[in-house]
């Protein structure tokens, strides 16, 4: 099993201007990115617009992405839905296109009780025994949150490996699983309480810098971490300016990464109020739009 640890993106799904999943531009920005600090990716996940993407879309994403970067980089699909038998599909559909592990979502909309989450996440791993598990706590998106003593039983199951903790006020060690900044802003404190890493947004942008922050955590040295971070905090506030991906994939369309910010209703471009936060931000850390 590869490790998932360290700075692991997000990746946003670039769309051509009729909104088709853009292939080429999706391979040339995961190359990007893994040439720019990250250790790894995450493909269909909230800022892959997973809730517009199909299921052949996510899972051609995957082997396409796959075959681009060899095998031995960390690909990490997002296969968590709020019905237990599509994300038993879509998670067996991962793994055989290439994934090296799946995030699971808990689940959105049916608001499950504390026994109906542990029962989604246990029959996932019980359907994909062999495949790592990462579940995600994200309740702004879910409504619903799982506290650490929830995380604690979903940890018992043998293949659920870590989360995506996205609750910043309940970042905490949690005994049997690995955590995962699920925000750009908790990164450093996720660092701090010696946690696996991050899965992240802001490092599309600011990759080399979060990488190092990583790496100087790794050394011992929190202060050069810390010092980094603070350079980073406006990017951070500036992909939250409105609903994620929109500021992203509009930073990456400025910067020349992506050939559009095209996103998929009900999501709507960027407009110039919000253009102008995020390009004020790049700027911030020293990058220079070639866009409007």
């Amino acid at each position: 099993m590869k490790e998932i640890r360290g700075v692991i993106t997000a990746m946003a799904t670039p769309f051509d201007a009729d909104g088709a999943v853009d292939e080429v531009a999706a391979l040339k920005l995961a190359t990007h990115l893994l040439e720019h600090g990250s250790h790894g990716l995450v493909i269909s996940g909230s800022t892959g617009e997973a809730p517009t993407l199909t299921d052949e879309e996510a899972l051609d994403l995957v082997r396409a992405i796959r075959r681009e970067v060899g095998e031995e980089t960390l690909l990490i699909c997002g296969t968590g839905t709020n019905y237990t038998r599509h994300s038993i599909e879509l998670t067996r559909g991962a793994a055989e296109a290439g994934a090296d592990a799946a995030l699971i979502v808990t689940p959105y909309y049916n608001k499950p009780n504390p026994a109906g989450i542990l029962a989604h996440f246990e029959t996932i791993a019980a359907a994909v025994p062999d495949l790592p598990l990462i579940a995600y706590n994200i309740p702004s998106r879910v409504v619903v949150n799982v506290p650490p003593t929830e995380l604690a039983e979903i940890a018992k199951i043998p293949n659920v490996v870590a989360v995506k903790q996205a609750n910043n006020d309940e970042m905490q060690p949690i005994a049997g699983m690995e955590i995962l900044a699920g925000n750009d802003d908790v990164f450093l404190k996720t660092l701090e309480l010696s946690g696996a890493g991050g899965i992240l947004v802001a490092s599309h942008l600011a990759g080399p810098q979060m990488r190092e922050m990583w790496d100087a955590a790794q050394a011992g040295n929190i202060d050069r971490a810390r010092e980094i971070d603070a350079g980073l905090r406006q990017l951070y506030a500036s992909i939250g300016v409105t609903t994620n991906p929109i500021p992203v994939k509009a930073a990456l369309a400025m910067l020349g990464l992506i050939p559009t910010d095209t996103l998929r209703l009900p999501l709507v471009q960027a407009n110039a109020e919000q253009r102008a936060v995020v390009r004020a931000a790049l700027e911030s850390v020293g990058l220079t739009p070639v866009n409007p």
